[in-house]
């Protein structure tokens, strides 16, 4: 009996998580041509369409749902055991994929990876910024180790690791009517508009709820893809925005007329470090969340 291999069943994961075969392929690291081929050969040895293919839209099969739900399972395994062999051999050593979001990872891996490099030379990290969504996803299916998210965020039964609170300030340009050496609060931005990252950034579901009882709401004329592009929308005078501690810890207004203004009374988010709870390298996660909070801690000072 010929078996599915590992490889074939990453491509299947992946064309379920896309429904695209040049995305998946560019998930796998490999060329459209050679996901499809691996694709067709494990079709031919299961017997049974695990896809339908239009020239502009896939469609999973049920078969190929039920299989992909299963493939996803065994990747992590697969990805849990060659973890248990690394910790064999040190701790921070070998392979490590870790995915970020992309409001929080660069604002600390840049000034923490020539630590890494320095403490442990032998261990190859590898970063993604993803969203949220398919951080998580690609930690089910194997694809990452560790995934550095903010809370609130549905994680269901992953391993959590909190690392800190971030909270907000209030960002405009010059002159504003809301500039104050006071901290302000909820009541304040009552019926305010607010510039935010596009819908799926997990922080512009974040800065919405930061004040729970107040009446802000998104400026839904215009969504940004990354912080710097935020800030440079308020700092022409075109609104407002709040903007998490860590990136302005990190700088992110440096350089900018940008005016902040203190808040009270807000929900900060909260990151942390998350894992399967199968992995074999949980004390390497919590060491390396160790790091992270000291980091964090460095940026304020």
């Amino acid at each position: 009996m010929i078996l599915p291999t590992l490889r074939q069943l990453r491509f299947l994961v992946a064309l379920a998580d896309e429904l695209h075969f040049g995305r998946a392929a560019e998930t796998c690291l490999v060329t459209q041509s050679t996901l499809s081929t691996g694709l067709r050969e494990l079709e031919d040895i299961l017997g049974a369409p695990l896809a339908e293919r239009t020239k502009r839209s896939v469609l999973m099969t049920p078969l190929g749902e039920e299989i992909a739900a299963r493939a996803r399972a065994m990747l992590a395994e697969a990805q849990d055991i060659v973890e248990l062999a690394q910790t064999q051999s040190g701790t921070l050593r070998g392979t490590m994929k870790l995915g970020t979001i992309p409001t929080v990872g660069p604002f600390l891996f840049p000034r923490l990876l020539p630590r890494l490099r320095d403490s442990y030379p032998d261990l190859r990290l590898y970063m993604r910024e993803e969203l949220t969504e398919h951080l998580i996803a690609g930690l089910r299916a194997g694809r990452l180790d560790v995934i550095l998210i903010a809370l609130p965020f549905e994680t269901g039964d992953l391993e959590l690791e909190p690392l800190f609170e971030d909270d907000y300030q209030l960002a405009t340009a010059p002159g504003h009517r809301l500039i104050s050496d006071r901290a302000i609060g909820g009541p304040d931005l009552d019926d305010e508009t607010l510039l935010l990252l596009e819908r799926g950034h997990c922080l512009q579901r974040h800065a919405l709820s930061a004040f729970p009882d107040t009446h802000a709401k998104q400026d839904e004329t215009f969504a940004a893809t990354s912080l710097p592009t935020l800030v440079a929308m308020v700092e022409e005078g075109l609104g407002i925005t709040l903007l998490p501690q860590l990136a302005i810890d990190a700088g992110v207004t440096r350089n900018t007329d940008i005016q902040l203004t203190s808040l009270f009374g807000t929900k900060p988010r909260e990151v942390v470090l998350a894992w399967r709870k199968s992995s074999a390298r949980s004390e390497d996660f919590r060491l390396l969340a160790g790091l992270l909070r000291e980091e964090r801690a460095r940026l304020g000072t």
